[in-house]
Formats: structure tokens, sequence, C-alpha cells
């Protein structure tokens, strides 16, 4: 089982950046795929990008590709969005996930955490 804690959200200008931190907790972080995943008001739960479980593939949504980075850090068993070049339609709640396989469904996660808010005013 794994725990997951967001934070690094924000309001920034368009154009502006952010970085996004996911916190894992136990000794499992190397077990599992981490995806970032968003939702704005109204709207469904989308995926943003995913990592491998050893952090040589990732995938991203090609609405974020060029301007977001996922990464992980297997001794602080964290996983990272660096957000670049933000975009108003950029602005929703970010939640980070981890599960068995990359995927880009939100059934493919099995942990989710609570969400960090990214504001992004034009």
């Amino acid at each position: 089982q794994v725990q997951l804690v967001e934070s690094g959200g924000g309001l920034v200008q368009a154009g502006g950046s952010l970085r996004l931190s996911c916190a894992a907790s136990g000794r499992t972080f190397s077990y599992y795929a981490m995806g970032w995943f968003r939702q704005a008001p109204g709207k469904e739960r989308e995926f943003v990008a995913v990592i491998s479980k050893g952090g040589t593939s990732t995938d991203y949504a090609d609405s974020v590709k060029g301007r977001f980075t996922i990464s992980r850090d297997r001794v602080k068993h964290t996983v990272y969005l660096q957000m670049n070049s933000l975009k108003p339609e950029d602005t929703a709640v970010y939640y980070c996930a981890a599960g068995a396989l990359t995927g880009r469904e939100t059934t493919s996660y099995g942990y989710w955490g609570h969400g960090t808010q990214v504001t992004v005013s034009s």
C-alpha cells in the first residue's frame, strides 16, 4: 500500500512555471508507475503524464507535451511534474496516482493523492 501527498500548487500568471511534487510513503515506491492527472471544474479527470517504475519511460497528453516534464526520485520516493509555459486552460486540481502499469486511464491506478490546486491567470 502507498500513500501519496501532493504539494507545489498555487497561483501563477500565464507563461509562468510551477513544479508539483508528490511524496509517496512506504518502501514500495519503486513497484509503481506514477501518473499525474488533473480535473477542472465541471470536467472529468484527465490524464496529464506518467512515468514508468524505473523512470525510463514517460508519456504525456498532447495538450502538455513539450511544456510539462515528469520525473521521479527513487531515494526521496517523490515524483515531480515540472510545468512550464502555463496557460489558463491548465487551471485544475492536479492529482498524483500510483499504479501497477503505466496507462492513461484512471482505472490503471489504485492509489490517489488528495490533489493540489493550480490556477493560471491570464
